[in-house]
Parts: structure tokens; C-alpha cells; sequence
């Protein structure tokens, strides 16, 4: 894949930037110089987020978005370049959940979930698509989460959405590779578990506290993970040694690790605190700016637990592994 412009000459619209890994791209971006095209629903959250990212070095343009509406996210890449001439990469963020089981889920809301994380993702690579054609080339980046390759409970939609972006990737990868447009690059990225008010936001019908299962790593361990590829482009690249761990033993022996995930999940992804049915931010924006989600206590916590739990599971996938060859052997 090709090289991206230098990132100091460079304009990155960002959607879902107004908290959690957008904020945190963000500012990663801009204490490199870059300019940076902000985009989501809640104008106050962007203009702090922006602010900061001036104090940092960048320039910040805050564009209010429904990623929902092709015409909103399609006005969204004409004022990038309207006001700085050209759009260089996109970074497709945006993302919103509703926790439950499957039959506790609203249609509604399931729609929505779909809606703003995958359709929100196909409205951005439409409107993104001319104006890096117009540039000579560029970098599409799609986060699609862990969750792409691996399945977790109590996260039907979400599962659903993710897996559908990473399927589009790789779909659109093919056909810009066939028609003579290779100089653009398609990225999809695989974080782990994020520090960020995902968990906070999202749509709850468990009846329980959602809580981040372990490990959980800082928004900023994408955010330099999307860098990287905007500056060498990559087909996928995990974030967070966690994620690359699990998509490997589900490679290895999806059976057994979807068992052994859906079980960790199960234990790890709820407090002990009753919560009533909530909607989140699925319908409606949170209007604070915030990098992170507070989850850094958990993070200490529970990471030896953790790391036994995937040491475990990987033991038992060597084992598998190393069976499935003598019985290969034997034949």
C-alpha cells in the first residue's frame, strides 16, 4: 500500500471525535501538526476537543455530524475542503452500543446500533472516497473493534455492525485494487478493550452495571495505532495485545475460545450494581468531552486475573492445535 502525505501536511477528518479513541486520535494527530476535521453529534464536546487540539499544535475545524445522514456526512468532507483544500485520510470512529440479550433488545435500538456503526461507516468511505481519489490518494481507517473477528455476549448489535465493517474493508479493498485506484489504502483496526465512556453510553437492557471486561488499555494505545497506519498503511492492525491474542486462538479453535470468551465475558463484563433500562447516547449525544472513561482501578485490578485466563485459553489452544496435527499425521 502506498505512503500517506506526510502527517504534518496532512488533513484527517475523524468522525466519532468527540470522546473516547476519536478524542484521543485527535490529539495524537495534532501535537504532530496534522489538521484535523472533527465530526459528531454534540457541537459543545467538539469545540473543547478542537481547543485542545490547537493548544497542541494542530489546526481543528468542528463540523457537527449524524453519521446516520448521507447528506450531513457528505457536507461534512465538503467543508474539509472547502476550508483547508483537500481531505488526506478519514478515519470512520463513530460508534454507539446497546447491551443485552438478543431478545431484550429493542428492534429500535438494534436498527440504530446498525445504522450508526455500520451505515454510519459506508456514509463516510462514500463521501470520503472522491475527495481522496481528488488528492492523489489517501487513507481510509475503519474501527471495527476485536469484536470483527471474535463474538462476545450481551453484544448482538455490536457484534453484527463490526463484523459487517471489517467484511466491507475488505470488499472495498478488492474493488479499489481491480479498478486502478490502489493509491487509496483501506485500514481496518482491531482494539481490545478501551478506556473510554463507551461502557458508560451505551444502551443497557441487562438489568447490570456494564463494566469493561479486562484488559483494559488507554484510548491511546489506538490512537497511536491509527497513526501508524495513516503513516504506513496496513490491511488490519490489532490495538492492544489482548485483541491479537484472542483473534489468533479463535483462528486457531473458534469453538472452544467462543466457549471460553462467552464464559469470561459472562463473569467480567457486569458490576454489582442494578441499573434500570437505559437508552445511552444511542438516540441522543452526551454533550461532554472526555478521553476517557475512568476504568484505569480496573485496568490494576483485574489484570493478573486476566492473564491467566488467557494464558489458559491459549494453553488449550496449543493442546487442540498440536492434536488436530498428530491426528492429521496419523492418517
Amino acid at each position: 500500500m502506498p505512503l500517506t502525505r506526510s502527517l504534518d501536511d496532512s488533513t484527517v477528518v475523524i468522525t466519532g471525535a468527540s470522546s473516547g479513541i476519536g478524542t484521543a486520535t485527535a490529539y495524537a494527530l495534532a501535537r504532530r501538526g496534522t489538521t484535523v476535521v472533527l465530526a459528531a453529534r454534540s457541537e459543545q464536546a467538539l469545540r473543547q476537543v478542537a481547543q485542545r487540539c490547537r493548544q497542541l499544535g494542530g489546526q481543528a475545524l468542528t463540523v457537527p455530524t449524524d453519521v446516520t445522514d448521507l447528506e450531513s456526512v457528505q457536507h461534512l468532507a465538503e467543508r474539509a475542503v472547502v476550508e483547508f483544500g483537500r481531505v488526506d485520510a478519514w478515519v470512520n470512529n463513530a460508534a454507539v452500543s446497546a447491551v443485552g440479550l438478543f431478545d431484550e433488545i429493542p428492534v429500535a435500538e438494534f436498527r440504530r446500533v446498525l445504522e450508526v456503526n455500520l451505515l454510519g461507516t459506508v456514509h463516510g468511505i462514500k463521501a470520503a472516497l472522491p475527495h481522496l481519489e481528488a488528492a492523489g490518494g489517501g487513507v481510509l481507517v475503519n474501527n471495527a473493534s476485536v469484536l470483527a473477528e471474535v463474538a462476545m455476549p450481551y453484544q448482538s448489535a455490536y457484534n453484527a455492525a463490526k463484523h459487517g465493517i471489517r467484511g466491507l474493508a475488505d470488499t472495498l479493498r478488492q474493488e479499489l485494487r481491480v479498478t486502478g485506484r490502489g493509491q487509496i489504502s483501506v485500514c481496518t483496526v482491531l482494539p481490545a478493550t478501551i478506556d473510554t465512556p463507551f461502557f458508560r453510553h451505551a444502551a443497557n437492557h441487562s438489568g447490570r452495571e456494564l463494566v469493561p471486561p479486562p484488559p483494559v488499555y488507554p484510548p491511546e494505545v489506538v490512537a497511536e495505532t491509527i497513526v501508524r497506519l495513516l503513516r504506513r498503511p496496513r490491511r488490519e492492525a490489532y490495538a492492544g495485545g489482548a485483541a491479537r491474542l484472542i483473534g489468533v486462538q479463535w483462528r486457531l479453535a473458534p469453538a472452544l475460545v467462543e466457549r471460553t470468551l462467552g464464559w469470561y465475558a459472562h463473569r467480567t463484563q457486569f458490576g454489582p450494581g442494578a441499573r434500570l433500562d437505559s437508552t445511552g447516547n444511542v438516540f441522543h449525544a452526551d454533550g461532554q468531552a472526555s478521553r476517557d472513561g475512568g476504568w484505569h482501578g480496573r485496568r490494576r485490578q483485574l489484570v493478573r486475573m486476566t492473564a491467566f485466563g488467557l494464558a489458559a485459553a491459549g494453553t488449550a489452544v496449543g493442546t487442540m492445535a498440536a492434536m488436530n496435527r498428530r491426528s492429521r499425521s496419523d492418517r
